[in-house]
């Protein structure tokens, strides 16, 4: 048994929650660099070129990539064999995010009840995803998610008889009609199966996953290259303003589902794909 305290948990929490914001990730670099050499539109090259020097700029004078330093979803995969001292775990995490976007000089972009709209001051309360798992480590995963993807995500129940093609179907319908207001080029998650809260899961754990790794599964990596090419078929290009690179990549996440659904969910993410993960 290996002991940790939560003032760790919850120091690492507001050190990631800063870093995501302020260092875009080298894989999401490299895809859009890879887009902007393959990109037939001056003016989604022009974007492309852009966003690089954001990157750049970004990470030189440590300031957020972007504005909207979005809603925080926190993933921890405990170990099993972790005990927590000193307090509360779940609070930790809360506090670790008020501090993270305190001292980071971060936007605040969480109200407390939906409908009110009164703005919390601090960005909790995070959306916090806990697993245990085997082992005597904690993997802390920060995912600041922007509202203008988020907002263009959805999420549909098909008929079994639907199959693939009622997946690559529900998938285009989804980024066709997203447009630019999601602020392309996209990382495309997909979650398949489970019920109707797990596909909306996956799908947005789908976006954490490093741009050029397929899924494991071939059917399903094969899947992953179809969704691509034809999402970038569209046209709708760069900022939505025409050109050959909608998205940078579509990751697909599956689980068992009931004989008679097939649960599909598109989690959209922004180029600003931004994350950060550490393990104590």
């Amino acid at each position: 048994m290996r002991t940790v305290r939560v003032d760790e948990i919850r120091d690492t929490v507001a050190r990631l929650c800063w870093e995501a914001c302020y260092y875009l990730p080298s894989d999401v670099v490299q895809g859009l660099k890879r887009a902007q050499a393959t990109e037939q539109s001056p003016i989604g090259e022009s974007i492309l070129t852009q966003l690089i020097d954001n990157a750049e700029l970004a990470a030189t004078e440590a300031i957020p990539y972007c504005h909207d330093t979005g809603m925080t979803i926190v993933y921890v995969d405990l170990g099993q064999d972790v005990h927590i001292v000193g307090g509360s775990f779940a609070d930790a995490i809360q506090e670790g995010v008020r501090r993270g976007y305190k001292e980071g000089y971060l936007r605040n972009s969480v109200v407390g009840d939906p409908l009110r709209r009164v703005n919390t001051g601090d960005n909790t309360p995070a959306v916090l995803h806990t697993e245990i798992v085997p082992g005597d480590r904690i993997r802390i995963t920060v995912l600041p998610k922007g509202g203008g993807s988020e907002n263009m995500s959805a999420m549909k129940v098909l008929l079994p008889g639907e199959g693939e093609e009622g997946v690559k179907r529900f998938v285009l319908e989804t980024v066709e009609s997203a447009g630019g207001k999601a602020c392309p080029p996209l990382i495309v998650g997909v979650g398949i199966g489970g019920s109707f809260d797990k596909v909306s899961e996956i799908a947005k754990r789908a976006i954490l996953r490093d741009i050029g790794v397929h899924h494991p599964e071939p059917h399903i990596a094969a899947l992953e290259k179809q969704l691509l090419e034809l999402v970038n078929q569209t046209g709708i290009g760069p900022q939505g303003l025409g050109g050959v690179n909608t998205a940078l990549w579509v990751a697909v996440e599956t689980y068992a589902c009931h004989i008679a659904s097939l649960p599909v969910a598109v989690n959209l993410q922004c180029h600003a794909a931004r994350k950060r993960i550490a393990v104590l």
